[in-house]
């Protein structure tokens, strides 16, 4: 369950990146890719992603059953928050 867990924050940190960069094609397709894992490797369908104040919400549909995992807002946005303060990189 570990890798699956992890599988999701990788995709959730790079979608909120290609969300708030919608001009960075690399993030893109990153996104794209770690969608790809998911979708393909853990046969995951139905991703939904909400937030509130500290927390994302990833809901998904796995052998049949809706699951939902929380993460850190915070630890998912520090990835954004690192590029845009990289000054090759921020706006």
């Amino acid at each position: 369950m570990k890798r699956l867990e992890n599988a999701l924050f990788d995709y959730l940190q790079i979608k909120v990146v290609s969300d708030a960069r919608p001009e960075d094609n690399a993030a893109k397709k990153t996104s794209d890719f770690f969608y790809s894992i998911l979708k393909e490797d853990y046969k995951l369908e139905g991703l939904e992603i909400t937030k509130d104040d500290t927390m994302y919400h990833i809901k998904y549909i796995s052998d049949g059953k809706t699951k939902t995992q929380f993460f850190d807002r915070e630890a998912v946005e520090q990835l954004l928050s690192a590029i845009e303060a990289e000054p090759r990189y921020g706006r």
